[in-house]
C-alpha cells in the first residue's frame, strides 16, 4: 500500500498507463489477426486491405512503445510476404 501522496498518485498514473497500454495492444492484435484470418481464407485482395489498415496500427504501437521498434518492423514484413505468397 502506498504510504506517501505521490505514491498514491503513482499509483493511479500507473493504472491509468496500463489500461491505455492494454487497449492499445488489444487494437493492434486485432488489425494482425483479421490480416492473418485472410490469409488462411487464401483471398488476397481482402489480406492486401487488411495488411494497408494494419501496418500503421502496428507502427503506432511501436512509436507508444507497445512493441518495440524492430518487433513492429518484423511483423509487418512477415505478414507482408505471406501475403505476397497468396499471389504465386
Amino acid at each position: 500500500m502506498a504510504n506517501t501522496a505521490s505514491a498514491r498518485k503513482m499509483t493511479r498514473k500507473i493504472a491509468k498507463r496500463t489500461a491505455i497500454n492494454k487497449s492499445r495492444r488489444s487494437r493492434m492484435r486485432t488489425f494482425v489477426r483479421k490480416v492473418e484470418e485472410a490469409i488462411i481464407a487464401g483471398n488476397q485482395q481482402d489480406a492486401l486491405a487488411a495488411l494497408q489498415s494494419a501496418e500503421p496500427e502496428i507502427m503506432r504501437a511501436a512509436q507508444c512503445g507497445i512493441v518495440h521498434k524492430n518487433n513492429a518492423s518484423r511483423k509487418v514484413s512477415r505478414l507482408a510476404a505471406r501475403v505476397k505468397a497468396l499471389a504465386a
